[in-house]
């Protein structure tokens, strides 16, 4: 049985007041240049940016420049796009430019620098994602350029842009980031801990390309809401550290009929606090969620520390808006 994530309260939450990311080829630098690994699908602008390597740093630098040409993807005629940048395999550190509103041809100029060594570059491939952004929604993908052979610009000064077309690629999973918190519960005195320890890769959701986020952590019994705690805001990242503990009374008896939603939430001092993305625990939760619940239960009085990937909240009847508390 699949239990989506829910929560009405977590929907458009008015404004809390919340306690405490060789040779240089001359074919590289035609206008239309190869489509990275040849996927297919069609063009939808072109990107240029420039690659050089810092020998005494180990550092493979990228200044993304400009796009060109890019869809419109809004009912205004324009876009308003951003640029992720990976250098993969790795998936974990990623780059991102800001937000750039209403053009669809927008000057980026922003430096971005990966360790890597020169003796790994061979087997490295820059990896450009072209978004647009929404506030309220999915970030819309407009496009992907994959590089490789990155060797070849070891030698490079850096100094000549490299044009490729960006290739209209398939909608990617949302990314919405990575939360890190430890479940510790006492069972005499009846009480569960929830320490949240650090967020990593959020979806940025504002135009500055980063968010303020909390955390807001929901017991649950029966698709009511119980209690709920909050983390302090931190502004302006993607990759916030908080190492705040969130103390929940759950006599022994109760433990499981219980489970917590916990949800990472954007800050907005004028509208609306908007949801990131969410994680359940409990018994009835699914995968890491009832993984981590078990662990916890297993060794009482010890703290068990999980990784736990965030998800979209779904409409289900899982958590209701009935509350014992105020919103």
């Amino acid at each position: 049985m699949t239990h989506q994530l829910s929560s009405p309260d977590f929907h458009g939450e008015e404004k809390e007041q919340v306690t405490s990311i060789g040779q240089i080829k001359p074919e590289l630098y035609r206008p239309k240049g190869d489509q990275g690994e040849g996927k297919q699908g069609d063009t939808c602008g072109k990107i240029s940016f420039l690659l050089r390597y810092a020998f005494n740093t180990e550092q493979l630098v990228v200044k993304i420049l400009k796009a060109l040409d890019l869809p419109a993807k809004d009912a205004n005629g324009f876009s308003d796009p951003y640029v992720k940048i990976y250098l993969l395999p790795d998936r974990k550190k990623k780059f991102q430019t800001k937000v750039h509103r209403k053009t669809l041809n927008p000057v980026f100029n922003e430096t971005f620098q990966f360790g890597v060594p020169l003796n790994e570059l061979h087997s490295r491939k820059l990896h450009f994602s072209v978004y647009d952004f929404d506030r309220f929604s999915r970030h819309d993908l407009i496009g992907q350029v994959v590089v490789d052979n990155l060797l070849d610009f070891s030698e490079g000064t850096g100094e000549k842009p490299i044009w490729r077309d960006i290739v209209e690629g398939t909608a990617e999973k949302a990314d919405l980031g990575e939360l890190n918190f430890s479940l510790c519960y006492l069972p005499t005195a009846g009480r569960l801990t929830a320490t949240v320890i650090k967020a990593t890769n959020l979806k940025a959701m504002d135009l500055t390309g980063f968010s303020d986020p909390y955390v807001k952590a929901s017991l649950m019994c029966d698709g009511r809401r119980l209690k709920k705690r909050k983390t302090s805001i931190k502004k302006n990242t993607l990759n916030p550290t908080y190492n705040e503990a969130l103390v929940f009374d759950i006599p022994n008896e109760n433990i499981e009929s219980v489970s917590i939603i916990i949800a990472v939430m954007d800050y907005d001092c004028i509208g609306h606090n908007e949801v990131i993305g969410m994680c359940r625990v409990g018994s009835d939760a699914e995968g890491p969620g009832r993984e981590h619940w078990a662990a916890m239960l297993a060794n009482p009085r010890k703290p068990i520390e999980h990784w736990h990937q965030l998800v979209e909240v779904t409409s289900s009847s899982c958590c209701s808006n009935n509350s014992s508390s105020s919103s």
